[in-house]
C-alpha cells in the first residue's frame, strides 16, 4: 500500500471523528485552538491506536488466514464503507453526549469512532503494510481533521456531518475494491 492510498485511507477513517467534532463544535459557545488540540488528540491518538491493537491481534493469526488475507480485507473495508455510507442517511441530532471535553464523554466517544480503524489494522497485517509509518499517518490526519471539524462545527452548524459520513464510506469502500482489485490483477487505482 503507497502513501497516497494511505493517506486516502486515513481521510476515510477519520471521518467518523470529523462528524462527531462538528457536533461538538456545534456545541460549544466559543471553539479555541486549546479545544480544537483535546478534540484532535482524542481522535488522533484512538483512530492510531486502534489499526495497532488491530494488526497484532492479526499477526497471531496470520498464518490461518492467509490465504483468504485480500477476501478479509476487502470484506471488512466494504462492510465499513457501506455502514459508514447508511449511516450517513440517518437524520440524527448530534448526541448529548458530544457536549462536553470531559474524559468521560470523549473516551467513549473516541473509542466509537475509531472500531473501524481496528478491522483496517487487521487488513493491515494481511496486506503485510508497514504499520509504524500507517498508523503515524491515521493519526495525525485524523488529528487535524477533527481539529478543522470542530471549528467548522462551531462556525457552520450540522450541515456537513452526513456528507462527512458519505464521503468517509465511500473512501473505505472503494479502497476495499481496490485491494480485491489488485489481487486478481485486474486494476488498482
Amino acid at each position: 500500500m503507497g502513501i497516497a492510498e494511505l493517506i486516502i485511507l486515513a481521510v476515510g477513517l477519520s471521518m467518523d471523528a470529523f462528524a462527531v467534532a462538528i457536533c461538538a463544535g456545534l456545541s460549544m459557545a466559543k471553539t479555541s485552538l486549546k479545544k480544537a488540540l483535546i478534540v484532535g488528540l482524542y481522535f488522533g491518538l484512538f483512530q492510531a491506536g486502534m489499526p495497532l491493537i488491530g494488526y497484532f491481534a492479526a499477526q497471531l493469526l496470520a498464518n490461518a488466514v492467509s490465504t483468504y488475507s485480500h477476501w478479509i480485507a476487502f470484506g471488512l473495508l466494504c462492510f465499513l464503507g457501506g455502514k459508514m455510507i447508511l449511516d450517513s442517511f440517518k437524520n440524527g441530532d448530534c448526541p448529548e453526549s458530544e457536549q462536553s471535553l470531559k474524559p468521560s464523554k470523549m473516551l467513549p466517544l473516541a473509542i466509537a469512532t475509531s472500531i473501524d480503524a481496528l478491522a483496517v489494522g487487521v487488513s493491515f497485517a494481511m496486506l503485510y503494510v508497514n504499520i509504524v509509518p500507517a498508523v503515524s499517518l491515521i493519526g495525525v490526519i485524523t488529528l487535524v481533521v477533527s481539529m478543522l471539524g470542530l471549528k467548522i462545527g462551531g462556525a457552520f452548524g450540522a450541515k456537513f456531518k452526513s456528507k462527512a459520513q458519505f464521503a468517509g464510506g465511500v473512501i473505505l469502500a472503494l479502497m476495499g475494491l481496490n485491494i480485491f482489485l489488485q489481487h486478481f490483477q485486474i486494476i488498482g487505482f
